[in-house]
């Protein structure tokens, strides 16, 4: 099924062809660049741009705050439930660089 707006997307690329619009753009002529995840590319380079950053990022730095919890924590009970959230945190940062990649 087409895109309902298909014909007057073609027609103002058509317009935009005859005059001369694409005409010595940067690149022309040369290989798009290496994709790792071609699927993704416009979605990965979007997050990018507008500052965004890979969940196993944000996760890591959540980690980091458990560590630095653990070493000023002295109450057993609480460093046990820190270890327990850190292991888990390991884990979901595998699992987010594996989704990633």
């Amino acid at each position: 099924m087409d895109h309902p707006l298909i014909d007057l997307i073609s027609a103002r690329i058509r317009e935009a062809e005859a005059q001369g619009a694409f005409d010595n753009l940067p690149g022309a002529g040369k290989p798009l660049p290496a994709c790792d995840d071609p699927e993704n590319a416009l979605l990965n380079r979007l997050v990018e741009e507008s500052g965004g950053e890979p969940e196993f990022v944000s996760l890591s730095r959540e980690l980091q705050r458990l560590r630095a919890e653990l070493r000023e924590t002295g109450d057993r009970a609480r460093r046990q439930d820190i270890l327990k959230d850190m292991s888990m945190m390991e884990a979901r940062i595998a699992l987010a660089r594996k989704a990633w990649r």
